[in-house]
């Protein structure tokens, strides 16, 4: 389909695309296997700018918006699910801090992050706190000029690698998640520390760690806006950052429908190539209907969202749940068309279904996030689109 992007939007993706297949494709399997952070692709990726995609101008951005960001996600992502979660979970770090930061914050961290020589990361997740957001634990005690944060942090993307982290914690626990805040900690705090490194079932290039917190300063310049305010952040930080999810779910789709449709090609059965059967067909229809559909709603809610709409909760929702349930079922598929060596890790679409998967659980569940919209639905009087 044509999506109308404009010559920077088209320069952005096809840069994206080039780094993907030149400099992920050779090292996918071997990074996936080692569950190696891509260090080497982090300074690639930083050195064609594609860090500053999602900063302003005048922090030493290009200024891009949700749009940009899922385009660069998406071309990583049909390559390697992980090694662009490493890329898009920097971007979702400093998202609080680039909207609601002082100009002071902003000048002393975000043009690091445009250069590429801090990535960050963004700290909401405890064990009791998944989903269900407002049940973290983790404080912040207010002590003369700053605070003491003490707690642990679970499933954090980029953990140990970034330097710099985003963390929810509560200002007062008497307010429950109307006590909670924001507060910038950098790496090597005094107190802050890194536990448990997670061995996934995908996107296993990603570093996936605990945060652990035992009186640890952080200054009361670190707070991101005002105390209280964190969980409304949040929920606004999660709007903004599911098209990217959906971005990379349909990264994901897309490479797993390629890698399907080269086997089906060359594989003989019957005495005719697999790609001829009727059966084969019909699935390789059906896959490329799923990944269309879910790259049409995905880039109308980007633009949505860059276009300053008000509320876009429900459609943001939307985007994130259609695109992942389409990449599970795309990536299952690719594996049943490519049999007994699509099973095997000799070839990429065991890989690309198990890092589809993560994607219906981060960010909110879509059983979560299905209740999310049924409410909206209802609530929502009937009107014209």
């Amino acid at each position: 389909m044509e999506y109308f992007l404009s010559e920077e939007q088209k320069t952005i993706r096809d840069l994206a695309r080039k780094i993907a297949e030149e400099r992920i494709l050779p090292v996918r399997a071997e990074l996936d296997e080692a569950e190696e952070f891509p260090w080497a692709i982090m300074k690639d990726l930083a050195e064609a700018d594609m860090f500053r995609v999602f900063i302003p101008e005048e922090y030493d951005g290009l200024g891009g918006g949700c749009l940009e960001l899922c385009l660069v996600v998406e071309e990583l992502s049909r390559i390697c699910g992980g090694i662009a979660v490493s890329y898009a979970a920097s971007a979702l770090g400093c998202f609080t801090l680039m909207e609601y930061g002082t100009e002071e914050q902003k000048r002393k961290y975000l043009p690091d992050i445009a250069a590429g020589k801090k990535l960050t990361a963004f700290a909401l997740t405890e064990s009791t706190a998944g989903s269900d957001a407002g049940a973290i634990k983790t404080t912040a005690e207010k002590v003369d000029g700053g605070y003491l944060l003490n707690g642990t942090k679970q499933f954090i993307t980029n953990g140990g690698e970034a330097e710099l982290y985003t963390v929810i914690v509560l200002t007062d626990k008497s307010k429950g998640v109307r006590g909670a805040s924001a507060l910038l900690v950098e790496k090597g705090a005094g107190g802050f520390s890194f536990g448990k490194k997670e061995k996934k079932m995908g996107i296993r290039a990603s570093s996936t760690t605990e945060l652990v917190f035992h009186n640890c300063f952080v200054p009361a310049e670190n707070l991101i806006g005002k105390e209280g305010v964190g969980f409304i952040m949040t929920m606004k930080l999660l709007d903004h950052s599911r098209p990217g999810i959906g971005g990379q779910a349909v990264g994901i789709a897309q490479g797993a429908l390629e890698a399907a449709v080269d086997y089906a090609r060359q594989r003989i059965q019957f005495g005719q190539p697999l790609i001829s059967l009727p059966v084969v067909q019909d699935m390789l229809g059906d896959m490329a209907v799923q990944v269309e559909a879910a790259r049409a709603l995905v880039y109308a809610t980007a633009r949505m969202v860059d276009s300053g709409a008000r509320d876009f909760t429900e459609e943001s929702a939307m985007a994130k749940v259609f695109a992942s349930d389409a990449a599970m079922k795309v990536t299952t598929d690719a594996v049943q068309i490519c049999g007994g060596a699509g099973y095997t890790r000799d070839y990429p679409v065991e890989k690309m279904m198990r890092d589809a998967k993560v994607t219906q659980i981060y960010e909110g569940s879509n059983q979560v996030l299905r209740n999310a919209i049924a409410v909206a639905v209802r609530k929502r009087k009937a009107r014209t689109r």
